[in-house]
């Protein structure tokens, strides 16, 4: 689990380079009484056309059918408009005006911000002959949990690592053996060289002594 939330922290701060733009989704699961990244990236399509976004932030909890309005980020200013998360939100988004990553960061997580956030990217592209306005939307169902759950992906990675360290000490063991085989047989080919060639010896041996005659 804390493998995946590095990645995904990471994949969110490297975003903020808008040459390594990435939409990444964000984590879903929160443990109460911590602190929480909502991830949101919308990476502009072309990277060389200048542009300015505004992002906001809505909550709708599971008992109730409206969005509240809980936070607006307009470079260099961000503001909290939910007095249930008052001094809780931190923004942790793109840094400067052409925004493409609209993270905020939840402190102190209770059971009451179980629900579906959403965030909105307002953004105006600088064109050359009329400025355009694209809006995007995206949702993020959190739930808060006691104790932070293995996700599944986790435990198959898990799985597989050790399937894949076990396979590995078989084919070392494997390899082993076969090396092992190998060095043998060439002992004993050598061996029996050795031992052809000295029977061969004594054979020459043995005809040239038959062939010495007596005086």
């Amino acid at each position: 689990m804390h493998h995946f939330s590095f990645l995904a922290v990471f994949s969110l701060l490297v975003s903020e380079c808008h040459g390594g733009c990435a939409e990444v989704d964000s984590l879903t699961e929160a443990v109460a009484g911590e602190g929480f990244l909502l991830g949101c990236i919308s990476c502009k399509t072309r990277e060389e056309v200048p542009a300015r976004a505004v992002v906001d932030w809505y909550f709708k909890p599971p008992a109730e059918e409206e969005y509240r309005h809980i936070f607006h980020y307009d470079h260099p200013n961000a503001f909290i408009l939910d007095e249930d998360f008052s001094e809780r939100l931190l923004w942790r988004g793109t840094p400067d005006g052409d925004v493409q990553t609209g993270a905020v960061y939840i402190q102190n997580v209770t059971y009451n911000d179980t629900g579906t956030y959403r965030c909105t990217f307002s953004r105006t592209l600088f064109l050359p002959q009329a400025n355009g306005h694209v809006v995007v939307e995206k949702d993020v169902e959190l739930s808060v949990v006691a104790v932070a759950n293995r996700e599944l992906t986790a435990v198959i990675s898990e799985i597989m690592m050790y399937v894949l360290i076990v396979v590995l000490q078989l084919w070392l063991i494997v390899v082993l053996i076969y090396c092992y085989k190998k060095t043998w047989n060439e002992h004993e080919a050598r061996e029996a060289r050795k031992a052809l060639k000295a029977q061969q010896a004594l054979l020459e041996t043995k005809e040239s002594c038959d062939g010495v005659q007596l005086e």
